[in-house]
């Protein structure tokens, strides 16, 4: 998957040197720490959905990452809180995500199904 045209990691890449330059600069805001932050967070989120099929610890790491980014800016998000939207993440995704991603082991027929098929999901 391209992203504008480009490798998703090129816009990362570009990304974290632009700001890596501006916390350089001494522009406000943005320190070596924030430049780290937001280019940790962009780097979770691009993953998250470049990645197929979706993984749901992808996005807990989303999450990871923009508690980081908000504590950067001294928003301290409390572990607690972090758990809770991890855990509603990984419940949400249980519910819609993965299922249509998994087969069954055991067909309708009750007959055991062959693990080296492949999934017609997985190259959607």
């Amino acid at each position: 998957m391209k992203i504008f045209g480009r490798e998703p990691a090129l816009i990362v890449g570009a990304t974290g040197s632009v700001l890596t330059v501006l916390a350089a600069l001494k522009t406000p805001g943005i320190d070596a720490g924030a430049a780290a932050a937001i280019t940790a967070f962009l780097s979770a989120v691009i993953i998250a959905l470049t990645t197929r099929p979706w993984a749901p610890a992808l996005f807990t790491g989303v999450i990871a990452a923009g508690a980081a980014l908000v504590a950067e800016y001294g928003l301290a998000v409390p572990d607690g809180v972090t758990g809770a939207i991890s855990a509603s993440v990984l419940a949400l995704f249980a519910l819609l995500g993965v299922r249509p991603q998994v087969d069954p082991p055991i067909g309708p027929d009750g007959t055991a199904r062959s693990t080296t098929s492949t999934s017609t999901t997985a190259a959607a």
